[in-house]
This record gives C-alpha cells, sequence and structure tokens, in this order.
C-alpha cells in the first residue's frame, strides 16, 4: 500500500495528457466500375500544368481533399485513368500503374461498381492538372 499510494497520487496530480493526432477527411476509396457495356474507368488523363519552379509534382491523396493523406507523387506527363469524381470541388479518382506497362485492369467492363483494390495504385487527384487523352 506504501508503494500504490504515492503513484496514485502522483498520477491524480499529473495526469498524462495524450494529444489527439491531427484528424483529416477519412480515406475515400475510388469507384470503378459500374456498366457492363463500358471501360471500368471512363478516360485516359495525362498530368499537365504543373509549375516548373514549383515543386513540379501532382499529390495524390487518400480522400478528395488537400487536407487529405498524401499518398503519392505523380510528375508531368504522367498517365492516369480517371475513375471517379466528386460533386464537391474539382476532384478525381484514378488509378495509375505501379510500374510500367501494368495491366490495372480497368479498361474493360466492370457491372458492379466498387472499390478499386489493385494491383495498381488509386488516389484522388485535382482534376485542374488533368487534360484528356483518350475516352
Amino acid at each position: 500500500m506504501r508503494l500504490i499510494l504515492p503513484l496514485l497520487v502522483t498520477a491524480l496530480i499529473s495526469p498524462t495528457v495524450m494529444a489527439a493526432p491531427a484528424a483529416g477527411p477519412a480515406p475515400r476509396a475510388v469507384k470503378v466500375g459500374g456498366d457492363a457495356d463500358y471501360d471500368a474507368c471512363g478516360s485516359v488523363h495525362k498530368v499537365v500544368g504543373l509549375k516548373k519552379n514549383g515543386d513540379n509534382f501532382l499529390s495524390v491523396r487518400a480522400s478528395p481533399s488537400v487536407k487529405g493523406r498524401e499518398l503519392d507523387r505523380l510528375r508531368m506527363g504522367r498517365m492516369v485513368w480517371s475513375c471517379d469524381s466528386t460533386e464537391e470541388g474539382d476532384w478525381i479518382g484514378v488509378v495509375y500503374e505501379r510500374r510500367p506497362g501494368q495491366d490495372c485492369g480497368v479498361g474493360t467492363p466492370i457491372a458492379k461498381r466498387r472499390a478499386y483494390s489493385g494491383p495498381c495504385a488509386s488516389g484522388w487527384v485535382s482534376g485542374r492538372f488533368l487534360e484528356i487523352v483518350a475516352g
């Protein structure tokens, strides 16, 4: 009891306060498919319009928000599949190769709309930096 009482008093007088992690928007999966007659992702885009003297990359985010966790960085000219969009803002859900020539499985129909699960990477980018190439 002698050892427990001082520990209890110390804990009550100076409790440890744990800081909560900075909360950003919850991750949001990129959805693909939804029509048995069309490709799972509607079009191919190229990353354009990045400032040469700026950071020169387009952030891929876990949710359609500048506060979403950054997942990756795409350079000028990188090709992505446009698969999903939001009604709020200019965010596009994209799928893109992890390595050159990889088949992402979105160029053929997927009848039921579902979250993209690979094998390629996916996330959200600002549509201001995408230019349609095909589709």
